[in-house]
């Protein structure tokens, strides 16, 4: 379910960005509303304040580093992505894309220990899965390089990636940051923090700059509902990458991707490619890649020093 609702959240985004003028501001906008529901969560919840001041202990006592707390760049670069590469490719190859990126970072991020879950060694199996995830985004590309635009699917698929990438490490340390303080929402109140920051500072900076400029408000009032979806991503995330680690949450919500981006990309289609039998071939590769790392480390997991 968090998985499809991700994937909603994509086409939400792409679709408002051609509103208000572009990918950055169509994610600050959303990145608000999430922002503000969640401190009104905050607010009206004294567990979740005590959460607060309790990672705060945290952080005084150095069982938290600082660095645990930029998850939100992470969100906030995906929510970015949304907008810039969906247009080009639709929901399907940018789903396989993150994915792609998804798999190989989450490999990564459980290697190093960064999530509660502890360190999970890299497998030849997992390995693999990374380069089969790989050839799907290849293979998905490849419809829209036949249609002549080969450089600009490449730059926007690659785009994908570096977000899925981002996914995987922000997942792993937003579980850290719910286990100091005990309450997801914490944990996910922080990310919307962090992540407007940035885009705040940015998208003012390219306004000044005349780099870009805001179009229009979206004519529909579903258009605006991104930043709950991904309040509620982020915090189901926070609390789900506690117990099973960033792999096996990650594999679960790639499911609902998947299968939510061909919904999507079939009833209400981003781009005016149809949708043919590569991205069938790429959605096959994925759930191969997604098969190979599923398969548990025969280590059993160990905790970082």
């Amino acid at each position: 379910m968090v998985g499809a609702l991700v994937a909603l959240q994509s086409r939400i985004n792409a679709e408002l960005a051609q509103y208000v003028g572009g990918a950055l501001i169509a994610a600050t906008i959303t990145f608000g509303t999430g922002l503000v529901l969640a401190l009104a969560i905050v607010a009206a919840k004294p567990a979740l304040r005590r959460g607060f001041r309790t990672l705060r202990a945290a952080l005084g006592q150095g069982r938290l580093r600082w660095w645990q707390l930029l998850g939100g760049l992470g969100g906030a670069w995906l929510v970015t992505t949304q907008g810039m590469v969906i247009t080009v490719v639709g929901v399907t190859v940018f789903t396989v894309a993150v994915v792609a990126g998804q798999v190989s970072g989450s490999l990564v991020a459980d290697r190093l220990g960064l999530s509660p879950a502890g360190v999970l060694p890299i497998t030849g199996r997992r390995a693999a899965a990374a380069l089969v995830a790989f050839a799907a985004v290849v293979v998905s590309g490849l419809t829209h390089v036949e249609d002549g635009a080969g450089i600009q699917v490449g730059v926007a698929v690659a785009l994908a990636v570096t977000a899925g990438l981002g996914i995987s490490i922000q997942q792993a340390i937003n579980g850290r940051v719910s286990q100091a303080s005990g309450q997801a929402m914490v944990a996910a109140t922080v990310n919307f923090i962090v992540g407007m920051t940035a885009l705040v500072v940015a998208t003012t900076l390219l306004l000044a700059l005349n780099v870009i400029a805001f179009g229009t408000w979206a004519p529909h009032w579903w258009l605006y509902v991104g930043g709950p979806i991904g309040l509620a991503f982020i915090a189901l995330a926070a609390w789900a990458v506690h117990s099973l680690g960033v792999l096996t949450f990650g594999l679960l919500a790639i499911a609902g991707q998947l299968l939510g981006s061909v919904v999507l990309d079939l009833v209400v289609p981003a781009t005016t490619t149809d949708f043919d039998y590569l991205q069938i071939v790429g959605l096959a590769l994925v759930a191969v890649a997604v098969w190979l790392a599923a398969a548990k480390p025969k280590l059993s997991p160990t905790k970082p020093e």
